[in-house]
């Protein structure tokens, strides 16, 4: 049970080589599913010599950005090695920041332009070690959610801290009895994930308002909407393969059987409409209607078994991004009426017959395997296989955003007429060297 601590002010909303490979004899294949109080914008707070980074606990990042790797096409470049330091990544909720958190603190950077914002550097504090393990941001404001982690956690780890960087203090805390998985954070609502179980709490006064039981979900998974209004959340079901959708603006739950291995990624459209699954055998992702439950669409990363890390919907809702351990971040094409989703049928199977196919072949129609007919990335950026990448669509159009545990930062852009490889915009290594054990 999470115990409240004193409650934050409510949010003042005001802006702060894997794919495809030649087919296989035998591809593998899944089974399709059965029917169905942040005040102000985050900014630098300069504390001595903005210069140096080792001079306060407390620091702002210098004018300059670090300086970026050669752009081009195709294979990135590894321009720095593995940053052990590393123990958390992940977007904001409109891609426009991204936050880190290190053995020592976290850190925030901005996208486009690439730039590190501030760090907190909680180990120089003196009151044990520094280590972070989830920094959940609220957009562009001041409040933060953290989760201490690594071997020397700054915080407990069954702990959520309320963090108001403009006073550089927590203001509030949940804690639970158990370790906490992740931390999702709306203007109105704190989700905390553990390992079976998920709670929802008002962000003004944390009064506990839903409770849900799930699969095992050591990875905290759980997407939510960020449109205001109406609230859709998404987590593991009770079940393998499946995925629950509560609608509480209808008071609605809905339950999803969207594959038959366990779910091992899924991402929720902004406005709550669209949800765009994987599973541990990694090959297909499906996209999902939120209301009615019903599979719209279904596309191949490839036909080896991968780790999706991360997926990401297009705000125009055109496009999804997919990044997993092949070390390809993919780009698909959406058919979809975003207009009337809520009606929308599953999309036509593609027609059998393999395309040019000469009328004497016709014969195979039917027999081959799903494999050849399937829905393909219409653009493809290479970076390095086993690393772990999360991917977001920038605010320029046809651009990506990939963050790696390596400390990386790329942008990168796709054409969306022709496709093919990305064309590299930038890279930078936002951890320094000197950062780097």
């Amino acid at each position: 049970m999470a115990t409240p601590a004193t409650a934050p002010a409510p949010p003042n909303p005001s802006p702060v080589p894997d794919d495809p490979p030649s087919p296989p004899a035998e591809a593998e294949e899944e089974s399709p599913p059965p029917p169905p109080a942040p005040a102000t914008s985050i900014e630098p707070t300069p504390s001595g010599d903005e210069e140096s980074d080792d001079a306060s606990s407390v620091s702002s990042a210098s004018s300059g950005a670090p300086a970026a790797v050669a752009a081009g096409g195709g294979a990135a470049e590894r321009p720095f090695p593995a940053a052990k330091d590393l123990l958390h990544i992940s977007f904001n909720q409109d891609y426009g920041c991204f936050a880190a958190g290190t053995k020592s603190g976290f850190r925030i950077y901005n996208c486009d332009p690439f730039r590190e914002i501030f760090r907190r550097d909680l180990a120089a504090e003196g009151d044990g070690g520094g280590g972070i393990g989830v920094v959940e941001m609220l957009f562009r404001c001041n409040i933060l959610a953290l989760v201490g982690g690594g071997d020397n956690p700054h915080y407990p780890p069954n702990k959520v801290m309320i963090w108001d960087d403009h006073q550089s203090r927590c203001i509030g805390e949940l804690s639970f009895r158990s370790p906490v998985r992740g931390v999702r954070l709306r203007r109105d609502r704190i989700i905390v994930v553990l390992e079976n179980k998920i709670f929802v709490y008002n962000f003004s006064d944390l009064k506990l308002v839903h409770q849900i039981e799930t699969a095992p979900n050591p990875k905290g998974l759980c997407a939510v909407s960020q449109q205001p209004g109406s609230i859709v959340l998404v987590c593991p079901g009770a079940q393998k393969g499946q995925i629950r959708v509560e609608h509480y603006g209808a008071r609605r739950t809905k339950f999803i059987n969207a594959h038959t291995s366990r779910v091992a990624c899924f991402a929720l459209s902004q406005d709550g409409r669209l949800i765009a699954t994987a599973s541990t055998k990694g090959t297909l992702v499906r996209i999902f209607s939120a209301t009615e439950g019903n599979l719209l669409q279904e596309v191949r990363r490839g036909a080896d078994r991968a780790e999706i890390y991360s997926l990401a919907f297009s705000n125009n809702l055109q496009y999804l991004a997919v990044s997993s351990d092949k070390g390809t971040i993919h780009v698909f094409n959406l058919k979809i009426n975003v207009g009337s989703t809520a009606n929308d049928k599953p999309l036509p199977a593609p027609d059998p017959e393999v395309p040019h196919m000469s009328p004497p072949l016709s014969f195979i129609k039917g027999v081959l395997p799903k494999y050849f007919h399937s829905e393909w990335s219409v653009a493809q950026f290479r970076l390095h296989e086993g690393e772990q990448y999360i991917v977001a669509f920038g605010h320029e159009k046809n651009t990506v955003a990939v963050v790696g545990m390596d400390g990386s930062f790329y942008r990168c852009q796709f054409d969306p007429v022709n496709g093919g490889e990305m064309v590299q915009l930038e890279c930078y290594n936002f951890l320094k060297p000197s950062d780097q054990p």
